[in-house]
């Protein structure tokens, strides 16, 4: 086990964030509530971005930029939606600089005042509508299908790296569409998208469903969501999908001309994810020795660590681990040969291992003479040794065995911490003592469900779309009858 990392049992919001640091993925910055993203977790966060923007693209979407910058007055047009970031905002309020009269400082010079204030995006739906009253005028140009991948500032007070920062990192989809039902099918089919990465990239199980009316994004008409689930028992919002009906069309004026010569106004959807996947990815299946990581993830997939005493032997070894490579290199295989002499085998091993490397292989002078090395994986911490012979095709299975176990391992756990309860003794004992989902009734209103959330810390995180939970019941806290049930737990 790395020397002094925290265990998850002992306190897991220090865990957490030593192997954020320990292993090199990100750091808090000289600016309060911003963090730095390391090179190890930048590549990360780039193998995240690049299969999902290979996946939007594959069903029609591009790529476009949006300035950072949004005057206050666009705001002001959307009621609902102001309201919902007003508190987060950050404001540019002037443009220029100056030295101070004693020459030693600078200051905001006033009279370099803006004439309108600006404000540091916290997610870009006015700028792009406004923009998109140019670019839309006929049925000819819908369906809009544009994804932006940028950085917004959300002034969070409180943060922890990467599940919530001042300044993140996402993507953000934006469409246009001509009537109400492709815009829902739209919102649908990104929610989907969204699974299908969580599961088969991330090795992360979810569940899609829907927010109810006070967990909706500001100024939709309905949010889909993926919710996961920690290894702490807490839910984490993974993704959202929003039907924005008619909203902004009509704030910002966007109107198209139909096919029957009708001016109408098109109907909307945004979508995101953020750097909080990489959060999401840490917390589902690293361990107390550190990050791990599922293969389709990892930067490094393959570590070959050559294991001698002289530099005859490593000479040797370096010839063989060549062939190694290439062969690997050729299945497409990202593998890294660390032969610096700097620091000791069993350091590298637990440097690795720290880092989440799924595969390390070992090769020593004895390996050379029997064709053989050894072969450890990071999910299960256990080593075979393998033929130099079978080692690429051995390798590229166990890659895909990695992966599923990871999968199956974090849906065992999310599986045995989904709980129902029936009364609201049941429903506290669970979120007090076992944690994870609980699937309990709902009478449907706002008042029970902020009382809950005011009780517990609870809240309901998605009514499912993928789950049956339709019956007839009553609320566990009001008594109210019921005619399903929805997921409740206590989230990040």
């Amino acid at each position: 086990m790395p020397k002094n990392l925290t265990k998850r049992a002992e306190d897991y919001s220090k865990w957490y964030n030593e192997i954020v640091l320990r292993a090199g993925l990100a750091e808090n910055s000289g600016v309060r509530g911003m963090m730095v993203i390391k090179p190890y977790g930048f590549a990360i966060w780039e193998k995240i971005q690049a299969q999902l923007d290979k996946m939007f693209k594959e069903t029609g979407h591009q790529n476009a930029y949006f300035p950072l910058l949004i005057p206050k007055s666009y705001f002001a047009k959307e009621a609902q939606h102001v309201e919902g970031f007003a508190k987060e905002a950050a404001v540019v309020t002037h443009y220029r600089l100056r030295t101070t009269p004693d020459g030693k400082g600078i200051e905001v010079d006033p009279d370099a005042k803006l004439e309108e204030e600006l404000i540091i995006r916290p997610t870009s739906e006015t700028i792009i509508w406004d923009t998109y009253r140019r670019w839309i005028q006929s049925y000819r140009d819908l369906p809009l299908l544009i994804n932006q991948w940028a950085n917004v500032m959300r002034w969070e007070m409180r943060t922890r790296l990467f599940l919530r920062t001042a300044e993140f990192l996402w993507q953000e989809g934006h469409t246009a569409h001509e009537t109400k039902e492709e815009a829902i099918e739209e919102a649908e089919k990104i929610l989907d998208i969204y699974a299908e990465f969580a599961r088969d990239y991330m090795a992360m199980p979810v569940i899609k469903g829907v927010k109810t009316p006070s967990e909706r994004f500001a100024g939709a008409e309905e949010t889909y969501t993926i919710e996961a689930l920690m290894q702490d028992g807490k839910a984490l919002q993974s993704g959202t999908s929003h039907f924005l009906g008619q909203n902004f069309a009509k704030a910002f004026d966007v109107k198209y001309l139909s096919r029957q010569g009708k001016l109408e106004y098109v109907w909307a959807t945004s979508w995101g994810v953020s750097t909080r996947l990489m959060g999401a990815l840490i917390m589902t299946h690293s361990d107390d020795y550190g990050l791990v990581l599922p293969p389709k993830l990892a930067p490094i997939q393959v570590v070959v660590i050559p294991i001698f005493r002289k530099k005859e032997q490593l000479e040797l070894i370096d010839k063989k681990v060549k062939e190694l490579t290439d062969a690997l290199k050729q299945k497409g295989i990202s593998v890294k040969y660390d032969n610096s002499d700097n620091y000791k085998p069993g350091w590298k091993f637990n440097e690795y291992e720290l880092k989440g490397v799924p595969v390390r292989i070992a090769i020593g002078p004895r390996d050379l003479e029997n064709n053989t090395a050894e072969v450890a994986r990071r999910d299960t911490l256990t080593k075979e040794i393998v033929s130099m012979d079978n080692l690429p095709a051995y390798v590229e299975n166990l890659l895909s065995e990695i992966q599923d176990n990871l999968y199956n391992r974090a849906l065992k756990y999310r599986d045995a911490h989904i709980t129902k309860a029936d009364t609201f003794d049941e429903f506290k004992e669970i979120l007090e003592n076992k944690g994870g989902f609980v699937l309990a009734h709902w009478d449907g209103t706002p008042e029970t469900e902020e009382k809950i959330k005011e009780l517990t810390k609870a809240t309901i995180r998605c009514i499912p779309l993928d789950m049956d939970t339709t019956e007839e019941g009553v609320d566990p806290l009001s008594g109210k009858p019921s005619k399903r049930r929805v997921l409740y737990a206590k989230a990040y």
